[in-house]
């Protein structure tokens, strides 16, 4: 099998670019299940795609066909002429991940010579192109085989905000103004008694 995993629609917003220096240089993890350990596909052969914001193809390229990995393909169109024109990509690798260390196969180069029978690999063509453009009239998914999906992993700090936590900021930035209002209301009451108490008087 040529593809060994996947990785679809991930987020370009969501990972971590690095910050330079030895300490922070990146990432680009997934994971497999939900609790399974991550696994960095930074230096991932293969084939990806980049998405604009309504997740049309608008670039194919390859990564590995010479010293630039997924990670430093991904990281150049931060900066190059496409760096305006896309917010998600999918991948789809040829290194297979070692089940013991969670590390890319060293096996699995560039340079290594595979041998699949004609209706595999039909199978997995199919499964790049239905993956990659999800084309309406395709009812029926890819048939990947062994291959692998996994679902992008992301940092705390790169996190997008849920709809609870929204909702409890947007309750913290309100408070003071209902604080405000309750003392206002409780003004125009004690002006309203004192009225009435003068009234009264006269």
């Amino acid at each position: 099998m040529i593809i060994k995993n996947y990785g679809r629609f991930w987020e370009r917003e969501a990972v971590n670019w690095g910050a330079g220096g030895l300490g922070n240089k990146g990432h680009l993890r997934g994971y497999f299940k939900s609790k399974s350990k991550p696994v960095d596909f930074r230096d991932q052969i293969g084939i990806y795609v980049l998405y604009d914001r309504d997740l049309r193809p608008v670039y194919v390229g390859q990564a590995g066909n010479g010293n630039a990995r997924l990670f430093d393909r991904l990281k150049h169109h931060e900066t190059d002429h496409l760096w305006n024109r896309w917010l998600h990509f999918s991948w789809f690798g040829f290194r297979g991940v070692n089940a013991g260390s969670k590390k890319l196969s060293n096996h699995d180069k560039i340079t290594k010579i595979f041998r699949e029978r004609g209706s595999d690999l039909l199978n997995q063509m199919e499964g790049i192109l239905i993956g990659a453009a999800e084309p309406i009239l395709n009812k029926q998914g890819s048939k990947w085989g062994k291959a692998e999906e996994y679902h992008q992993d992301i940092d705390d700090h790169l996190q997008l905000p849920t709809l609870q936590y929204l909702a409890t900021k947007l309750e913290q930035i309100q408070k003071p103004d209902r604080q405000i209002e309750i003392e206002h209301r409780a003004q125009l009451r004690f002006i309203s008694g004192d009225d009435h108490a003068l009234r009264h008087f006269l």
